[in-house]
């Protein structure tokens, strides 16, 4: 797609930005305590303070009030300059439910919280529902005006940072598989919520989640009361284009990357850039990128059209796509940067840890494919 001038310009400032603020390994490693924490709320309040974030929330909420192009560029050019807001991503996602079917009030403490650069969770995996969330058990019983909630979460992105957890409940167990199912803003300092840490390849960024006994009034209900599953479907849809556009954002930093080093590196005399071999493997690596970018941003496009039929089908080739780009962009930086790519001071190495969980969350990469081909009718 085309950019406008106004898109054009706020994508040269987010990048100025990046380059800038995060620019460097020390940079970076500063804002993150040594590489200890996957988040620096530092930078996030920053961003907030510029009025990009929630780009795309309306502004009687404190956001921007632009649209989901916006909210792709942001993402694409802060994953492309390494910024350390990874938890961004998870709010925004978390957020898509409440701006959709969240109270005014629900909207006034979490939406004004994320553009201010709160962080925000959802929990819907559980130890024993992870692809297949119709079968989550975790359960809240109606007593009074409160719910009481029971059960286990997992693999919870920035639960232990976050002010709330959207919390997918199953508040009736009588009827079919997706009924009965409820989705609850949880304050994460409720007595009986426990957060541990599940540690990972890369800086804290998931959690297990115990509820025992948690308590909620019933103004926590997200939308309906055992309506949630179709709330989810269209949540899920949303994350998959957010996952995708970073991708599309972790793919093109390394692209940068391998570029500069082929330039400067010599082997033989030349520099690398000059080897027919090699450039081959970049130019492609550069089409798949921009074959990505194209789709992120078409459907991008038609959510801000209201044409949210493309939601189903094509996020879920987009995340398949452009995750599956960002983790080929990456390991072939490492293969054509040699020994260097896979050293910490040149960081191709940090590129390929942030690209080998993508396919995974968000819904694997083989439930996309699921997906896909049920729309195409098989």
């Amino acid at each position: 797609m085309v950019f406008t001038d106004e898109q054009q310009e706020f994508a040269a400032s987010v990048k100025s930005f990046c380059a800038r603020e995060c620019g460097t390994r020390e940079q970076r490693a500063a804002l993150t305590d040594g590489f200890t924490v996957a988040n620096s709320h530092a930078l996030l309040e920053r961003f907030g303070e510029l009025g990009w974030l929630g780009v795309s929330v309306p502004q009687e909420y404190g956001g921007a009030g632009a649209g989901m192009v916006e909210e792709c560029i942001f993402l694409e050019e802060t994953c492309r300059g390494h910024a350390p807001i990874h938890g961004y991503s998870t709010a925004l996602t978390a957020g898509q439910t409440y701006m959709r079917w969240g109270t005014p009030e629900q909207n006034r403490k979490v939406m004004g919280g994320i553009c201010r650069g709160r962080l925000e969770a959802i929990a819907l995996s559980e130890p024993g529902a992870g692809s297949d969330l119709g079968s989550a058990r975790c359960a809240a019983r109606r007593e009074g005006d409160e719910y009481v909630i029971n059960g286990q979460k997992t693999w919870i992105s920035v639960a232990h940072e976050s002010d709330h957890l959207l919390t997918f409940v199953r508040t009736d167990s009588g009827g079919a598989k997706h009924d009965g199912l409820t989705f609850l803003m949880v304050p994460t300092d409720t007595p009986g919520v426990e957060i541990r840490e599940v540690e990972v390849m890369i800086p804290r960024v998931v959690n297990d989640v115990f509820y025992t006994d948690v308590r909620v009034p019933a103004s926590a209900v997200v939308g309906e009361d055992g309506r949630a599953w179709s709330q989810l479907m269209r949540g899920l849809a949303i994350e998959r284009l957010i996952i995708a556009v970073m991708a599309v954002g972790y793919a093109a930093r390394s692209l940068d990357d391998t570029i500069a080093y082929m330039k400067e590196r010599e082997q033989f005399g030349r520099p690398l850039s000059k080897f027919q071999a090699l450039r081959h493997r970049v130019a492609d690596m550069a089409t798949e990128i921009a074959c990505c970018r194209a789709l992120v941003y078409d459907i991008a496009q038609k959510i801000d059209a209201g044409q949210e039929d493309a939601l189903s089908t094509e996020s879920s080739m987009a995340k398949m796509k452009c995750t599956e780009t960002a983790k080929l962009a990456a390991l072939e930086g490492m293969q054509l940067m040699g020994g260097y790519g896979y050293a910490v001071e040149y960081g191709m190495e940090e590129q390929v840890r942030q690209a080998l969980v993508p396919p995974i969350y968000g819904g694997t990469n083989e439930i996309q494919r699921e997906i896909i081909s049920k729309n195409l009718g098989l």
